[in-house]
């Protein structure tokens, strides 16, 4: 591949790590599953979800510390990954108006 493709992929796997980060900060905010009321289905629910955006906020973090730390650019496999979820977050986004 050549260097401005290799450029390209970098910049959208950054960004796309940024999108991500960011609702996965804002939707651990919203996450408790040591909620008082709840039952057990929606605790473990609600530990299930936390578990699912704690990681892709680790996954997000990865691809943001990725060109900072001059580590190996990310190959097509982590830019097509990382930019699913970030298109399905804009798309939840703009479908909630």
């Amino acid at each position: 591949m050549s260097a401005a493709w290799l450029a390209a992929l970098s910049i959208v796997h950054f960004v796309c790590g940024l999108i991500v980060v960011a609702e996965a900060l804002n939707k651990l905010e919203r996450t408790d599953p040591l909620a008082e009321g709840l039952t057990r289905r929606q605790r473990l629910t609600d530990a299930l979800k936390a578990v699912a955006w704690g990681l892709l906020a680790v996954g997000g973090g990865g691809a943001l510390v990725t060109p900072l730390l001059h580590l190996e650019r990310p190959s097509l496999l982590d830019v097509c990954v990382i930019c699913g979820f970030a298109v399905l977050i804009v798309r939840t986004r703009v479908k909630e108006g």
